[in-house]
């Protein structure tokens, strides 16, 4: 079995509570794929806002590095 990278963790919570402002129990209390799928849709928002879509940002936590 393999654990989901600490780091990472870190990185996705903290993202979601800053542009949510969720706490972090409503952050950790969520699937992995929810909370990735949060950060997918929050990265998409920021991309529509900056009118890039297709540019990378580098807070694109979704995306596999």
């Amino acid at each position: 079995m393999s654990l989901y990278p600490e780091d990472r963790l870190y990185e996705e919570t903290g993202f979601i509570a800053y542009y949510f402002h969720w706490s972090h129990d409503e952050v950790m209390n969520m699937e992995h794929r929810e909370r990735r799928r949060w950060c997918e849709e929050i990265s998409k928002i920021n991309r529509k806002m900056n009118d890039e879509p297709d540019k990378h940002n580098p807070f694109d936590v979704f995306k596999k590095r």
